[in-house]
């Protein structure tokens, strides 16, 4: 049996290696990706002007009537003293050509004072530039970039299927890492003084056991992050009853009249605010987002500069119906069925926020871990690869030497 896992440990690691390097070393930046990010653009991030903010609306209306080819789909409903408001946008449709508008930007960081546009970027763009640094890391981190063929998200079906392989890997690597009763302490130990292979072959095995269950941890998260529907709430409903999601309320939430006009901001945030109440959330608004692919409306409950969620489960979401304005779903954390808290919880624990400042330490600590684990794995694969071929090449040298003798 030992010889298949091996077999199995060996393939699998080799799989995902370079995935989970990259995976590694972007997750241990992105824990920091608003820290990070503002260090590197503060322009984007503080404002130029002190003042009293304008209302939240009239900023949307300011930057949309600077720029007609927009719309505001992402809306922050409060902002931190001194900073930035960051917005999301949209093309519009160019009557003319009946195409979305050529706009080179769909982020931007509006001052609260003035509704003036500080900065503009490409959220997502693939490039290197201080501007889009961070943003380019965050989507490398879980799409890698790849494109969507025919509506399949290559990147993210990629990445949930590595997490998948990495999950079943971590169980088998466990198994190897104890192959004898009395000898569990050497899976354990570093043998620092030895360096070389001995210590690169410690760094992997020993390394892997002593933070084997936040390993695990980060491997069952991915695929939740990055196959939540397809596969990770399938799994769990089959344990607890779950809500229905944002996306498979979908004909809920699309359902209106033909030719309905889309309800207006203003409708929104005064369902919300009626519906809050209803709901007992006791955190403020915190922003208000369109979502056009499926014409709906989400309002998060936050103070301003949490909007990651920086303690907990998360926040409190309620989702409207784009034309309506009726309410057709809800995220609210803590509550629900086991298997909803289960599913609350995923991001949390995966950017370590469930446990505020420390829990996002301890993930960039693993993130590194993963790379280290990652290249010495492969380093190890390599080495004995080598000696195998050294091995066979000796053989068949023998053999030949063997077969001229006896000729």
């Amino acid at each position: 049996m030992r010889p298949v896992l091996v077999r199995l440990h060996r393939w699998l690691g080799v799989a995902t290696a370079l995935f989970l390097f990259v995976s590694g070393l972007t997750g241990a930046l992105i824990a920091w990706d608003h820290e990070i990010d503002a260090l590197l653009n503060p322009s984007f991030f503080y404002a130029r002007t002190d003042g009293a903010a304008l209302s939240p609306l009239e900023l949307a209306r300011r930057v949309e009537a600077a720029d007609p080819r927009v719309e505001v789909t992402y809306l922050p409903l409060g902002v931190e003293p001194g900073h930035t408001a960051q917005m999301m946008v949209m093309p519009r449709t160019n009557p003319a050509t009946n195409a979305p508008f050529d706009v080179a930007y769909n982020q931007i960081a509006v001052d609260p004072a003035t509704g003036q546009v500080q900065a503009r970027r490409m959220w997502g763009a693939v490039s290197l530039a201080r501007i889009d640094l961070m943003p380019f890391l965050y989507k490398l981190h879980y799409t890698l970039h790849l494109p969507i063929v025919g509506g399949l998200d290559v990147g993210t079906w990629l990445l949930g299927i590595v997490g998948i392989m990495w999950f079943f890997d971590s169980g088998i690597a466990l198994v190897l890492s104890f192959p004898s009763v009395k000898a569990w302490r050497k899976s354990f130990a570093f043998r620092v003084k030895r360096g070389g292979y001995a210590l690169t072959f410690d760094l992997h095995r020993s390394g892997g056991v002593w933070i084997w269950g936040l390993l695990l941890v980060m491997a069952l998260t991915s695929i939740s992050m990055n196959l939540s529907d397809p596969v990770m709430r399938p799994i769990v409903s089959m344990f607890s009853k779950l809500s229905p999601s944002f996306t498979e309320n979908a004909d809920l939430v699309r359902a209106g009249p033909p030719g309905q006009p889309r309800a207006t901001r203003e409708q929104i945030l005064e369902a919300a605010i009626r519906d809050a109440k209803r709901a007992n959330l006791t955190e403020p608004m915190g922003a208000l987002y369109y979502a056009p692919m499926f014409q709906a409306y989400g309002v998060g409950f936050f103070a301003p500069g949490r909007d990651h969620g920086d303690l907990g489960l998360g926040n409190a979401w309620l989702y409207y119906n784009g034309h309506t304005g009726a309410l057709a779903g809800s995220s609210i954390p803590g509550r629900g069925s086991a298997g909803d808290i289960f599913m609350q919880a995923q991001f949390p624990l995966h950017s370590g926020r469930i446990a505020g400042v420390g829990g996002r330490i301890l993930v960039s600590a693993v993130g590194v871990a993963v790379a280290v684990l990652s290249a010495t794995g492969l380093m190890i694969w390599l080495r004995k690869r080598s000696a195998r071929r050294r091995s066979a090449t000796a053989s068949n040298a023998r053999t030949t030497r063997e077969g001229s003798v006896t000729s």
